[in-house]
């Protein structure tokens, strides 16, 4: 029962998570008068100063004390600290770039990575099912990636950062909220630096600009660590698979935002994609529910 109890809780925080992913392109739009890394510093930088005081609200600063004291969980999470950091540059720079088609479609890549890393590494177990699924999905992102050759390394990027920083928050023994207050700390210094010395530039867009602006890049704090820890609850909880296919919704979101929303160009291709995809989370989703109702014990 507490196992099972487990596994609804990760599904609620993964669904979660990636429904507020699939609009964050429509807030980081708002910001496309603004650098790519300046946002991504701006969301670090007072991601530590938000974290910090919800840690002090929670009382759970003796447990951030303690993952901080162990070497081993400093460089385990320097190593996601990394990971996400490209990640995000990436993805803004992506995103006020008019490339979201080809961030969504790194993001449908991404399920690939997880997958991959869970079989091979964690020795999960796939089903026959999963298999066509996976399959039927991958034969989708294939024609779309030989589609979209120029921007097909933004979205291998991605897939590629976000699918090892997946794994190694599975594997680290940390609370959501510790593991993330810890990743940022260790990047702000470098951010930090960075705001400092583009704004002795004279190249700061903070406080530059507008009030609205600044706002915004404040407010990037919350748009990036409530997603974060969420979607560590959630890898906690889940297989590497299953989190894999809940994320389909994310980019598909994106996928309609920047298709119908922003008008970047949707061709046979990409069609053909989303329709391939969403047969294999159909399919995936039909079988895992089949498979919880063959567990219940049916009373004598």
């Amino acid at each position: 029962m507490a196992e099972q109890e487990n596994t609804r809780a990760g599904y609620a925080y993964g669904i979660g998570v990636y429904l507020l992913w699939g609009i964050v392109p429509l807030f980081f739009k708002l910001l496309d008068h603004v650098g790519a890394v300046e946002i991504v510093a701006h969301r670090i930088v007072w991601s530590v100063a938000f974290l910090f005081l919800l840690l002090i609200a929670l009382g759970r600063l003796p447990k951030l004390a303690a993952a901080a004291r162990s070497p081993k969980m400093l460089l385990t999470l320097s190593i996601s600290a990394a990971l996400i950091a490209i990640n995000w540059l990436i993805y803004i720079w992506a995103v006020t770039n008019e490339h979201i088609l080809a961030a969504s479609l790194g993001y449908f890549l991404n399920p690939f990575v997880n997958i991959v890393l869970g079989v091979t590494i964690l020795g999960e177990k796939l089903r026959k099912m999963a298999v066509v699924a996976i399959a039927i999905a991958a034969a989708g992102v294939a024609l779309l990636a030989f589609s979209a050759l120029d921007t097909l390394w933004i979205s291998v990027s991605l897939a590629l950062s976000f699918g090892l920083y997946s794994y190694v928050r599975k594997v680290t023994d940390v609370g959501a909220i510790e593991g993330l207050a810890v990743e940022t700390t260790l990047l702000a210094p470098f951010f930090l630096a960075y705001l400092l010395w583009l704004g002795a530039q004279g190249g700061l867009a903070f406080r530059a600009v507008d009030m609205t602006t600044d706002a915004l890049l404040i407010s990037a704090a919350i748009v990036t660590s409530i997603p974060l820890m969420l979607f560590a609850a959630a890898a906690r909880r889940l297989t590497l698979t299953t989190l894999g296919f809940i994320q389909y919704i994310a980019p598909t979101m994106a996928f309609l935002i920047g298709a119908f929303v922003y008008n970047e160009p949707l061709d046979t291709p990409k069609l053909i994609c989303f329709a391939c995809i969403w047969i294999a989370i159909a399919l995936f989703t039909a079988d895992n529910v089949r498979q919880a109702r063959s567990r219940r014990v049916v009373p004598v």
